[in-house]
Protein backbone atom coordinates (compact mmCIF):
# COMPACT_ATOMS: atom_id res chain seq x y z
CA UNK A 1 0.00 0.00 0.00
CA UNK A 2 2.84 2.40 0.91
CA UNK A 3 4.54 1.67 -2.42
CA UNK A 4 1.33 2.40 -4.35
CA UNK A 5 0.87 5.67 -2.42
CA UNK A 6 4.48 6.69 -3.18
CA UNK A 7 4.01 6.03 -6.90
CA UNK A 8 0.76 8.00 -6.87
CA UNK A 9 2.40 11.00 -5.19
CA UNK A 10 5.37 10.89 -7.59
CA UNK A 11 3.02 10.66 -10.56
CA UNK A 12 1.06 13.66 -9.31
CA UNK A 13 4.29 15.63 -8.80
CA UNK A 14 5.42 14.75 -12.33
CA UNK A 15 2.10 15.88 -13.81
CA UNK A 16 2.26 19.23 -12.00
CA UNK A 17 5.89 19.77 -12.97
CA UNK A 18 5.35 18.76 -16.59
CA UNK A 19 2.28 20.94 -16.97
CA UNK A 20 4.22 23.95 -15.64
CA UNK A 21 7.15 23.61 -18.06
CA UNK A 22 7.00 25.00 -21.59
CA UNK A 23 9.89 24.16 -23.91
CA UNK A 24 9.94 26.31 -27.05
CA UNK A 25 10.86 23.22 -29.10
CA UNK A 26 7.43 21.78 -28.30
CA UNK A 27 5.88 24.85 -29.96
CA UNK A 28 7.76 24.46 -33.22
CA UNK A 29 10.91 26.46 -32.51
CA UNK A 30 14.00 25.43 -34.50
CA UNK A 31 17.37 26.41 -33.09
CA UNK A 32 19.32 26.63 -36.34
CA UNK A 33 20.06 30.36 -36.13
CA UNK A 34 18.15 31.00 -39.37
CA UNK A 35 14.50 30.10 -38.80
CA UNK A 36 12.26 32.83 -37.38
CA UNK A 37 11.02 31.47 -34.05
CA UNK A 38 9.02 34.51 -32.99
CA UNK A 39 5.58 32.94 -33.26
CA UNK A 40 6.67 29.68 -31.62
CA UNK A 41 8.09 31.57 -28.65
CA UNK A 42 4.95 33.71 -28.37
CA UNK A 43 2.77 30.58 -28.29
CA UNK A 44 4.92 29.22 -25.47
CA UNK A 45 4.65 32.58 -23.70
CA UNK A 46 0.85 32.56 -23.93
CA UNK A 47 0.72 29.19 -22.17
CA UNK A 48 3.30 30.30 -19.61
CA UNK A 49 1.41 33.52 -18.88
CA UNK A 50 -1.85 31.63 -18.50
CA UNK A 51 -0.47 28.88 -16.25
CA UNK A 52 -1.35 28.82 -12.56
CA UNK A 53 0.44 25.78 -11.10
CA UNK A 54 3.67 26.16 -9.17
CA UNK A 55 6.20 28.43 -10.87
CA UNK A 56 5.55 28.08 -14.62
CA UNK A 57 8.80 27.87 -16.59
CA UNK A 58 9.53 28.64 -20.24
CA UNK A 59 12.68 26.92 -21.50
CA UNK A 60 14.98 27.99 -24.33
CA UNK A 61 17.11 24.83 -24.42
CA UNK A 62 20.87 24.56 -24.63
CA UNK A 63 22.54 23.68 -27.91
CA UNK A 64 20.30 25.83 -30.10
CA UNK A 65 20.48 29.33 -31.59
CA UNK A 66 17.00 30.79 -31.79
CA UNK A 67 16.37 33.71 -34.14
CA UNK A 68 13.72 36.18 -32.98
CA UNK A 69 12.26 39.26 -34.62
CA UNK A 70 10.88 41.97 -32.27
CA UNK A 71 8.73 40.23 -29.66
CA UNK A 72 6.37 41.67 -27.03
CA UNK A 73 5.83 39.60 -23.90
CA UNK A 74 2.70 41.18 -22.50
CA UNK A 75 1.19 40.70 -19.07
CA UNK A 76 -0.41 40.65 -16.63
CA UNK A 77 -0.10 36.91 -16.15
CA UNK A 78 -2.10 34.58 -13.92
CA UNK A 79 0.79 33.31 -11.81
CA UNK A 80 2.50 35.59 -9.30
CA UNK A 81 5.85 34.03 -10.26
CA UNK A 82 7.11 33.20 -13.74
CA UNK A 83 10.43 31.68 -14.75
CA UNK A 84 12.24 31.87 -18.09
CA UNK A 85 15.33 29.70 -18.48
CA UNK A 86 17.55 30.78 -21.36
CA UNK A 87 20.02 27.95 -21.72
CA UNK A 88 20.79 28.38 -25.42
CA UNK A 89 21.35 31.50 -27.54
CA UNK A 90 18.77 34.03 -28.67
CA UNK A 91 19.81 36.15 -31.66
CA UNK A 92 18.26 39.11 -33.44
CA UNK A 93 17.74 39.30 -37.16
CA UNK A 94 20.67 40.90 -38.96
CA UNK A 95 18.31 42.17 -41.66
CA UNK A 96 17.15 45.67 -40.74
CA UNK A 97 14.28 45.46 -43.24
CA UNK A 98 12.87 42.53 -41.26
CA UNK A 99 12.16 44.86 -38.34
CA UNK A 100 9.59 46.97 -40.18
CA UNK A 101 8.58 50.11 -38.26
CA UNK A 102 8.97 48.50 -34.83
CA UNK A 103 12.39 49.75 -33.77
CA UNK A 104 11.71 50.71 -30.15
CA UNK A 105 12.93 47.47 -28.63
CA UNK A 106 13.74 43.91 -29.60
CA UNK A 107 12.62 41.82 -26.62
CA UNK A 108 10.11 43.70 -24.47
CA UNK A 109 8.36 42.60 -21.28
CA UNK A 110 5.45 44.72 -20.07
CA UNK A 111 3.22 44.45 -16.99
CA UNK A 112 4.73 41.15 -15.84
CA UNK A 113 5.28 40.78 -12.10
CA UNK A 114 7.42 38.20 -10.30
CA UNK A 115 9.47 37.37 -13.40
CA UNK A 116 12.73 35.42 -13.06
CA UNK A 117 15.04 35.14 -16.09
CA UNK A 118 18.23 33.08 -15.85
CA UNK A 119 19.74 29.91 -17.31
CA UNK A 120 23.34 30.65 -18.32
CA UNK A 121 22.60 31.31 -22.00
CA UNK A 122 23.13 34.43 -24.06
CA UNK A 123 21.22 37.17 -25.85
CA UNK A 124 22.95 38.48 -28.97
CA UNK A 125 21.59 41.64 -30.57
CA UNK A 126 23.90 41.41 -33.59
CA UNK A 127 24.22 45.17 -33.41
CA UNK A 128 27.13 45.63 -35.80
CA UNK A 129 24.85 46.17 -38.79
CA UNK A 130 22.83 48.75 -36.86
CA UNK A 131 25.91 50.67 -35.72
CA UNK A 132 27.10 51.00 -39.31
CA UNK A 133 23.64 51.83 -40.66
CA UNK A 134 22.98 54.55 -38.08
CA UNK A 135 26.42 56.04 -38.51
CA UNK A 136 25.48 56.79 -42.08
CA UNK A 137 21.93 57.92 -41.19
CA UNK A 138 22.03 60.27 -38.18
CA UNK A 139 18.24 60.30 -37.84
CA UNK A 140 17.79 56.57 -37.60
CA UNK A 141 16.30 54.86 -34.56
CA UNK A 142 17.88 51.79 -33.01
CA UNK A 143 16.15 49.37 -30.64
CA UNK A 144 16.97 48.43 -27.07
CA UNK A 145 17.82 44.74 -26.91
CA UNK A 146 16.00 43.77 -23.70
CA UNK A 147 13.50 46.07 -22.02
CA UNK A 148 11.23 45.80 -19.00
CA UNK A 149 8.31 48.15 -18.46
CA UNK A 150 6.18 48.03 -15.33
CA UNK A 151 7.68 44.71 -14.22
CA UNK A 152 7.80 44.57 -10.43
CA UNK A 153 9.71 41.90 -8.54
CA UNK A 154 11.98 41.22 -11.53
CA UNK A 155 15.11 39.07 -11.19
CA UNK A 156 17.61 38.79 -14.06
CA UNK A 157 20.82 36.82 -13.59
CA UNK A 158 23.41 34.51 -15.07
CA UNK A 159 23.14 35.59 -18.72
CA UNK A 160 25.53 36.98 -21.30
CA UNK A 161 24.28 40.01 -23.24
CA UNK A 162 26.15 40.76 -26.48
CA UNK A 163 26.25 43.52 -29.06
CA UNK A 164 22.96 45.28 -28.51
CA UNK A 165 21.65 47.47 -31.29
CA UNK A 166 21.51 50.30 -28.72
CA UNK A 167 21.36 49.94 -24.93
CA UNK A 168 21.45 46.34 -23.72
CA UNK A 169 18.99 46.35 -20.81
CA UNK A 170 16.33 48.96 -20.01
CA UNK A 171 14.43 49.12 -16.71
CA UNK A 172 11.46 51.51 -16.83
CA UNK A 173 8.61 51.98 -14.37
CA UNK A 174 9.73 49.02 -12.28
CA UNK A 175 10.26 48.40 -8.56
CA UNK A 176 11.94 45.70 -6.50
CA UNK A 177 14.37 44.59 -9.22
CA UNK A 178 17.48 42.44 -8.77
CA UNK A 179 20.12 42.13 -11.51
CA UNK A 180 23.23 40.09 -10.78
CA UNK A 181 25.91 37.85 -12.30
CA UNK A 182 25.48 39.41 -15.75
CA UNK A 183 28.12 39.73 -18.46
CA UNK A 184 27.36 42.59 -20.85
CA UNK A 185 29.73 43.33 -23.70
CA UNK A 186 30.01 45.32 -26.92
CA UNK A 187 32.99 46.93 -28.68
CA UNK A 188 34.40 50.11 -27.18
CA UNK A 189 33.49 52.11 -30.29
CA UNK A 190 29.91 50.83 -30.55
CA UNK A 191 27.56 53.84 -30.26
CA UNK A 192 25.16 54.28 -27.31
CA UNK A 193 25.41 50.66 -26.23
CA UNK A 194 24.74 51.32 -22.55
CA UNK A 195 24.87 48.28 -20.34
CA UNK A 196 21.88 48.98 -18.06
CA UNK A 197 19.57 52.02 -18.26
CA UNK A 198 17.21 52.80 -15.38
CA UNK A 199 14.33 55.28 -15.55
CA UNK A 200 11.26 56.03 -13.43
CA UNK A 201 12.09 53.06 -11.20
CA UNK A 202 12.72 52.43 -7.52
CA UNK A 203 14.45 49.88 -5.29
CA UNK A 204 16.79 48.54 -7.96
CA UNK A 205 19.75 46.35 -6.96
CA UNK A 206 22.57 45.63 -9.42
CA UNK A 207 25.55 43.59 -8.26
CA UNK A 208 28.47 41.36 -9.17
CA UNK A 209 28.48 41.88 -12.92
CA UNK A 210 30.91 42.68 -15.74
CA UNK A 211 29.96 45.46 -18.15
CA UNK A 212 32.15 46.37 -21.14
CA UNK A 213 30.43 48.56 -23.72
CA UNK A 214 30.65 51.68 -25.87
CA UNK A 215 28.68 53.93 -23.50
CA UNK A 216 27.60 54.09 -19.85
CA UNK A 217 28.02 50.84 -17.97
CA UNK A 218 25.00 51.90 -15.92
CA UNK A 219 22.89 55.04 -16.39
CA UNK A 220 20.39 56.23 -13.77
CA UNK A 221 17.82 58.50 -15.40
CA UNK A 222 14.93 60.66 -14.22
CA UNK A 223 12.44 59.81 -11.49
CA UNK A 224 14.53 56.95 -10.13
CA UNK A 225 15.30 56.35 -6.46
CA UNK A 226 16.83 53.84 -4.07
CA UNK A 227 19.33 52.44 -6.55
CA UNK A 228 22.04 50.20 -5.06
CA UNK A 229 24.99 49.20 -7.25
CA UNK A 230 27.89 47.04 -6.02
CA UNK A 231 30.58 44.74 -7.32
CA UNK A 232 30.55 46.05 -10.90
CA UNK A 233 33.59 45.71 -13.17
CA UNK A 234 33.16 48.55 -15.67
CA UNK A 235 35.31 49.17 -18.71
CA UNK A 236 35.65 49.97 -21.45
CA UNK A 237 32.71 52.34 -21.34
CA UNK A 238 31.64 55.72 -20.04
CA UNK A 239 31.45 54.80 -16.37
CA UNK A 240 28.46 54.79 -14.01
CA UNK A 241 26.34 57.89 -14.52
CA UNK A 242 23.50 59.67 -12.82
CA UNK A 243 21.76 61.28 -15.78
CA UNK A 244 21.69 62.90 -18.06
CA UNK A 245 18.90 64.93 -16.45
CA UNK A 246 16.95 68.01 -17.55
CA UNK A 247 17.19 67.69 -21.31
CA UNK A 248 15.29 70.43 -23.17
CA UNK A 249 14.30 72.07 -19.91
CA UNK A 250 12.66 68.95 -18.43
CA UNK A 251 11.98 68.56 -14.71
CA UNK A 252 13.56 65.31 -13.43
CA UNK A 253 14.58 63.89 -10.07
CA UNK A 254 16.99 61.22 -8.83
CA UNK A 255 17.75 60.38 -5.20
CA UNK A 256 19.17 57.72 -2.92
CA UNK A 257 21.75 56.28 -5.33
CA UNK A 258 24.53 54.26 -3.71
CA UNK A 259 27.48 52.89 -5.72
CA UNK A 260 30.10 50.84 -3.89
CA UNK A 261 32.87 48.29 -4.39
CA UNK A 262 33.16 48.93 -8.14
CA UNK A 263 36.17 48.96 -10.47
CA UNK A 264 36.63 51.19 -13.52
CA UNK A 265 39.30 50.17 -16.03
CA UNK A 266 40.15 52.39 -18.99
CA UNK A 267 36.77 54.12 -18.88
CA UNK A 268 35.97 57.50 -20.41
CA UNK A 269 34.50 58.50 -17.05
CA UNK A 270 34.49 57.04 -13.60
CA UNK A 271 31.63 58.17 -11.36
CA UNK A 272 29.62 60.87 -13.09
CA UNK A 273 26.60 63.14 -12.59
CA UNK A 274 25.48 64.89 -15.76
CA UNK A 275 22.69 67.42 -16.31
CA UNK A 276 21.63 69.72 -19.11
CA UNK A 277 21.75 73.46 -18.64
CA UNK A 278 18.23 74.85 -18.38
CA UNK A 279 16.78 71.73 -16.78
CA UNK A 280 14.93 71.57 -13.45
CA UNK A 281 14.50 69.16 -10.56
CA UNK A 282 17.18 67.63 -8.37
CA UNK A 283 19.78 64.90 -7.89
CA UNK A 284 20.52 64.27 -4.22
CA UNK A 285 21.59 61.75 -1.58
CA UNK A 286 24.15 60.06 -3.81
CA UNK A 287 27.21 58.14 -2.57
CA UNK A 288 30.20 56.63 -4.33
CA UNK A 289 32.13 54.46 -1.90
CA UNK A 290 35.14 52.14 -2.19
CA UNK A 291 35.88 52.74 -5.87
CA UNK A 292 38.97 51.49 -7.75
CA UNK A 293 40.16 53.39 -10.85
CA UNK A 294 42.60 52.03 -13.42
CA UNK A 295 43.73 54.64 -15.98
CA UNK A 296 40.28 56.21 -16.15
CA UNK A 297 39.52 59.56 -17.74
CA UNK A 298 37.44 61.95 -15.64
CA UNK A 299 37.54 59.75 -12.53
CA UNK A 300 35.18 62.05 -10.57
CA UNK A 301 32.98 64.40 -12.55
CA UNK A 302 29.90 66.55 -12.12
CA UNK A 303 28.95 68.15 -15.44
CA UNK A 304 26.03 70.59 -15.37
CA UNK A 305 26.68 71.71 -18.93
CA UNK A 306 26.20 68.34 -20.58
CA UNK A 307 25.68 68.82 -24.31
CA UNK A 308 24.92 72.50 -23.88
CA UNK A 309 23.58 73.51 -27.28
CA UNK A 310 21.15 76.27 -26.36
CA UNK A 311 21.72 79.96 -25.56
CA UNK A 312 20.68 79.74 -21.91
CA UNK A 313 21.77 82.69 -19.78
CA UNK A 314 24.13 82.28 -16.86
CA UNK A 315 21.14 82.71 -14.55
CA UNK A 316 19.04 79.96 -16.15
CA UNK A 317 17.92 77.10 -13.94
CA UNK A 318 19.79 73.88 -13.40
CA UNK A 319 18.96 70.55 -11.89
CA UNK A 320 19.87 71.11 -8.23
CA UNK A 321 22.65 68.74 -7.08
CA UNK A 322 23.18 68.23 -3.35
CA UNK A 323 24.30 65.71 -0.73
CA UNK A 324 26.85 63.85 -2.83
CA UNK A 325 29.56 61.87 -1.04
CA UNK A 326 32.75 60.45 -2.53
CA UNK A 327 34.52 58.17 -0.06
CA UNK A 328 37.51 55.82 -0.25
CA UNK A 329 38.28 56.27 -3.94
CA UNK A 330 41.66 54.96 -5.13
CA UNK A 331 43.51 54.51 -8.39
CA UNK A 332 44.88 56.29 -11.42
CA UNK A 333 43.73 58.93 -13.88
CA UNK A 334 44.75 59.08 -17.53
CA UNK A 335 44.02 62.84 -17.68
CA UNK A 336 45.39 65.65 -15.55
CA UNK A 337 41.99 66.97 -14.45
CA UNK A 338 41.20 64.07 -12.14
CA UNK A 339 38.35 65.77 -10.28
CA UNK A 340 35.92 67.99 -12.20
CA UNK A 341 33.09 69.71 -10.33
CA UNK A 342 31.45 71.93 -12.94
CA UNK A 343 28.20 73.14 -11.38
CA UNK A 344 25.62 75.65 -12.54
CA UNK A 345 25.96 79.28 -11.52
CA UNK A 346 22.46 79.94 -10.23
CA UNK A 347 22.29 77.24 -7.52
CA UNK A 348 25.62 75.44 -7.55
CA UNK A 349 26.17 72.01 -6.02
CA UNK A 350 25.91 71.88 -2.23
CA UNK A 351 27.00 69.51 0.52
CA UNK A 352 29.63 67.80 -1.64
CA UNK A 353 31.83 65.58 0.51
CA UNK A 354 35.27 64.25 -0.51
CA UNK A 355 36.63 61.83 2.05
CA UNK A 356 39.77 59.71 1.68
CA UNK A 357 40.47 60.22 -2.04
CA UNK A 358 43.80 59.22 -3.58
CA UNK A 359 44.12 59.48 -7.35
CA UNK A 360 47.55 59.27 -8.97
CA UNK A 361 48.72 59.71 -12.59
CA UNK A 362 48.53 56.67 -14.85
CA UNK A 363 51.62 57.90 -16.74
CA UNK A 364 54.85 59.57 -15.58
CA UNK A 365 55.12 63.33 -15.89
CA UNK A 366 51.42 64.08 -15.38
CA UNK A 367 50.38 66.64 -12.77
CA UNK A 368 46.88 65.97 -11.53
CA UNK A 369 44.57 68.70 -10.32
CA UNK A 370 40.93 69.37 -9.44
CA UNK A 371 38.65 71.86 -11.17
CA UNK A 372 35.80 73.60 -9.31
CA UNK A 373 32.95 75.80 -10.43
CA UNK A 374 30.18 76.67 -7.96
CA UNK A 375 30.72 73.58 -5.80
CA UNK A 376 30.39 73.80 -2.01
CA UNK A 377 31.11 71.31 0.74
CA UNK A 378 33.95 69.64 2.62
CA UNK A 379 37.10 67.77 1.68
CA UNK A 380 39.13 65.49 3.95
CA UNK A 381 42.31 63.70 2.86
CA UNK A 382 41.81 64.29 -0.86
CA UNK A 383 44.58 64.00 -3.43
CA UNK A 384 44.59 65.96 -5.63
CA UNK A 385 43.34 68.67 -3.32
CA UNK A 386 39.94 70.20 -4.08
CA UNK A 387 40.35 73.93 -3.37
CA UNK A 388 36.66 74.86 -3.50
CA UNK A 389 35.76 72.46 -0.70
CA UNK A 390 36.62 73.59 2.84
CA UNK A 391 37.43 71.71 6.01
CA UNK A 392 33.95 72.37 7.28
CA UNK A 393 30.58 72.67 5.65
CA UNK A 394 29.72 76.08 4.23
CA UNK A 395 26.39 77.68 4.90
CA UNK A 396 24.89 78.13 1.49
CA UNK A 397 21.36 79.01 0.54
CA UNK A 398 20.50 79.12 -3.15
Amino acid sequence: MAQVLTVTILSFFWIVTASSSFNVLDYGAIGDGKTDNSQAVLRAWEDLCGATRGTPTLIVPAGGTFLLKPVRFQGPCKSKNLHIQIQGTIVASNNINAWGKDKGSWLQFSDVNGLIIDGGGQIDGQGGLWWKFCKEDKGCSRPTALSFHNCNGLQLSGLKHLNSQRNHISINGCSDVNLFHLYITAPQDSPNTDGIDISASTHINIRNSVIRTGDDCIAINGFSSYINISGISCGPGHGISVGSLGKNGAYETVEEVHVQNCTFKGTQNGVRIKTWQGGAGYARKITFDNIILIASQNPIIIDQNYFCRFPYSAESSNVYISDVTYRNIRGSSSVERAIDLNCGRKRGCTNIVMDDIEIVPSSPGMHLHAFCNNAYGISTLASPTVPCLSNKFLDFFP
